[in-house]
């Protein structure tokens, strides 16, 4: 079994992590199956937040009686001291647990820091002093906060999208939390559902022995393809390096990631999904994105304000309303029967 260490945290997981930002659409019943098949076949690190509605509540449901023997991380959206302790007893309620293991600052636009007025980071220590959390960590989409947290070595984990789609600049906070003895957890390793092959999502991450990927599950037969790697990790043969060449030259650049900071819509667009539509069509079964419902949210883009918030709130600076644009465009060209081209994206 691989395993990863979190950094100077020194918890030691399966290199296989659990996200369970999806198993909030599925029941109760459903998702305590899934979370408990996780950790009775050797995945032992949960990553969950108090931002995904049910999430928490229902890995306490599953795992409160083996809490002892996994980790546990969450996050708090929380931009006040107050708001920060509110979160954190009603995670530690949900989670039917007395502390967190790691407890994340969840994509804050700055970098939370002693004396900096939030009284933030002073929360955090008072809650680490008496026990409630063991480590301090933060997540991100901004390369620039990315790389205060790291430099300031206030903290104990960066949580940051990584995946074989990523850049050279992605690759530098790999190295540098490496470097700093930060644990690196990776989210969207699978870019949203833009990457459809497990095996060489798993098989890139693989290379790196300092980065956890936290695999979003909300299927069993999600799952099952994650634990069959616990005892046959994938590698990177040349097959696998081809596909990851050609996905990179289809997928590389301004796409949107899915991570749906840009939310909520004046008008109600589901952006984080309109954005997109045309790499999921490519990449995923279409007869959902096709139907009534699906026709329906594409054409919402038609009620676009251009208020330009969608764009100012977005971590990676892309044009989401030429994206949402130019992806209508070619929604309505597949509806008329016609083939979008490689410049259609």
């Amino acid at each position: 079994m691989t395993t990863v260490t979190l950094g100077r945290t020194g918890i030691t997981v399966n290199k296989n992590g659990f996200g369970a930002l999806p198993i909030q659409r599925v029941t109760k019943e459903e998702a305590g199956k899934i979370l408990r098949k996780a950790y009775d076949n050797g995945i032992n690190l949960f990553d969950t937040a108090r931002a995904y509605s049910d999430s928490e509540e229902k890995i306490g449901y599953a795992l409160s009686d083996v809490r002892n023997h996994l980790t546990i991380t969450t996050k708090t959206m929380a931009k006040t001291a107050d708001a920060f302790w509110k979160d954190l007893e009603t995670s530690l309620t949900l989670l039917k647990t007395d502390h967190v293991d790691v407890y994340q600052f969840h994509n804050p636009p700055f970098c939370p820091k002693p004396d900096d007025g939030t009284g933030l980071y002073e929360a955090a220590l008072k809650a680490r002093e008496q026990g409630k959390i063991r480590f301090i960590g933060i997540t991100n989409h901004r390369l620039a906060v990315a790389h205060e947290a790291i430099e300031s070595g206030l903290y104990d984990t960066l949580q940051f999208p990584f995946c074989y789609l990523c850049s050279d600049k992605d690759l530098e906070l790999v190295e540098a939390c490496k470097k700093n003895n930060m644990g690196f957890i990776a989210m969207k390793a699978l870019s949203g559902g833009l990457i459809t092959n497990s095996a060489a999502a798993y098989a890139f991450e693989a290379r790196f022995d300092n980065v956890l990927p936290i695999w979003g599950i909300q299927r069993e037969r999600e799952l099952d393809e994650f634990l069959s790697y616990i005892e046959n990790p994938p590698v990177m043969t040349e097959e696998i390096r081809v596909l990851i060449e050609n996905d990179r030259k289809q997928l590389f650049g301004s796409f949107c990631r899915g991570c749906g900071y840009c939310m909520p819509c004046p008008v109600g667009i589901e952006i984080n999904t309109c954005a997109r539509m045309s790499l999921l069509l490519r990449r995923s079964p279409s007869k959902n994105h096709l139907s009534e419902a699906g026709q329906a949210k594409m054409m919402k883009i038609k009620d676009c304000l251009h208020c330009n918030q969608c764009m100012g709130k977005c971590p990676y600076g892309l044009n989401t309303p030429e994206l949402l644009a130019r992806n209508l465009k070619d929604y309505e060209e597949i509806l008329a029967g016609k083939e979008m081209t490689p410049t259609n994206f």
